[in-house]
């Protein structure tokens, strides 16, 4: 039997966890479980959310990552340790080399953002570029497993990384022990799974929903057949969600002990990662805001206390930017309109006194002079405006047409 084909065999058990949880001791922070005023009144119960963003590396790759490495046989931890990812598992592998003395060496796509690079070569791995996309490095790992020797380090489908990941579930269980639902997202489905081994052991009665991504949710059909199934093009904002292809290892255990998988949309998450750093202060990635997208799109499909797994935070400045703007949009907070003026001075500087007039705050103009749609006296405008709502949206628009502006949209 070899190596690879043991380790599918294998289950998680909560003597595995609980070993875990003694092995990470010192290493992983126990993070802090804070309550949310805001989605406890959305709910109608306590809302928690556990802070994983504030994890050492940002994210619960470390948990997973050190358990799995630390298992390894002294010849294989001779050999190092490959992995391929795009930002937290990357992160997670290389402080757990560092902390172990193992050799690492991290594939990640050309495309990844520069303070993830940064951050995995900081953390003391080798980092390799290639490809475009992670499926393209993760290839690259796998052949370097085969010509080197190194031992790789799967991101979800290995017991190990199940049980180093199930310590979240421990964690909530000494910190909420009233707890009775918790909510965490699902990629390949490690944490999700870990969590439920050792919460559903010790305690059958907590309900446990996972999350993903309307456009990366391989979980639904996959459950349905009963085997995992590929999804070929999975496309969300939330990558460290974005998984094709459920994990052998952490199917079966998320068939048999977690209770509901359910989607949420693109609007729903940006909604949700502007909800966790303007109420709760915190930032967090789309991949770790899913579970609040999914208290804030069904809010009474949940009974309290939850608590909402904020699994990462590792979210690159500029898809940040343009997740809140998509967020505030979502909100009905963000407005972009078009309109044609007659082309005379001034004329700007009255358009913006009208909306001066209905409190909107005005964040980018672009004004176009030069374009054969216009006419020989127009010029086109282009306004992205921050708003209090859908009614103020509403009124704006209205203010406009009310000076005698066409609004295009």
């Amino acid at each position: 039997m070899s190596y690879r084909t043991a380790d599918r065999l294998r289950t998680v058990t909560l003597d595995d966890v609980r070993g875990a949880h003694k092995m990470l001791s010192g290493v992983a922070r126990t993070t802090a479980l804070e309550g949310s005023r805001h989605l406890s009144s959305q709910v109608g119960a306590p809302v928690l959310l556990k802070c994983e963003n504030l994890q050492r590396t940002g994210s619960f790759k470390l948990r997973g990552a050190y358990v799995r490495i630390a298992g390894l046989l002294p010849e294989e931890r001779a050999a190092g340790v490959v992995a391929a990812s795009a930002g937290n598992h990357a992160q997670g592998v290389a402080l757990a080399s560092s902390l172990l003395g193992v050799r690492s060496t991290v594939f990640m796509p050309k495309g990844a953002p520069l303070p993830k690079i940064s951050a995995t070569r900081e953390y003391g791995a080798e980092v390799r570029l290639h490809g475009q996309v992670v499926d393209e490095a993760l290839a690259a790992a796998q052949e370097y497993a085969h010509e080197t020797g190194a031992v790789f380090i799967h991101p979800f489908d290995h017991p190990d990384v199940i049980a180093g990941q199930g310590t979240v579930g421990l964690e909530i269980l000494e910190q909420c022990p009233e707890v009775r639902t918790i909510v965490v997202g699902v990629g390949g489905g490690g944490l999700a799974a870990g969590i439920a081994v050792a919460v559903k052991s010790l305690r059958p009665d907590v309900r446990i929903v996972g999350v993903q991504a309307e456009g990366a949710a391989a979980y639904p059909p996959s459950l349905a057949a009963g085997r995992p199934l590929s999804l070929s093009h999975p496309a969300t904002m939330a990558d460290g969600i974005k998984v094709g292809r459920p994990g052998d290892v952490p199917f079966a255990l998320v068939g048999e002990l977690v209770d509901e998988v359910c989607t949420v949309t693109e609007d729903e998450l940006s909604a949700a990662l502007l909800l966790c750093l303007e109420r709760a202060k915190l930032v967090v990635e789309p991949a770790g805001a899913s579970p609040v997208a999914a208290l804030l799109s069904r809010p009474e499909a949940f009974e309290g206390p939850v608590v909402a797994v904020l699994s990462g935070g590792n979210v690159d400045p500029v898809l940040m930017e343009r997740v809140l703007r998509h967020g505030m949009a979502a909100q009905g907070r963000y407005l972009a309109v078009r309109l044609r003026l007659t082309d005379r001075p001034g004329a700007l500087a009255s358009l913006l006194g009208a909306l001066s007039v209905v409190d909107a705050n005005v964040l980018d103009v672009s004004h176009v002079r030069t374009d054969p749609r216009l006419g020989l006296t127009e010029a086109e405008v282009e306004l992205h405006l921050e708003t209090k709502g859908p009614a103020h949206c509403a009124e704006v628009q209205q203010a406009l047409r009310d000076a005698g502006y066409t609004v295009m949209g």
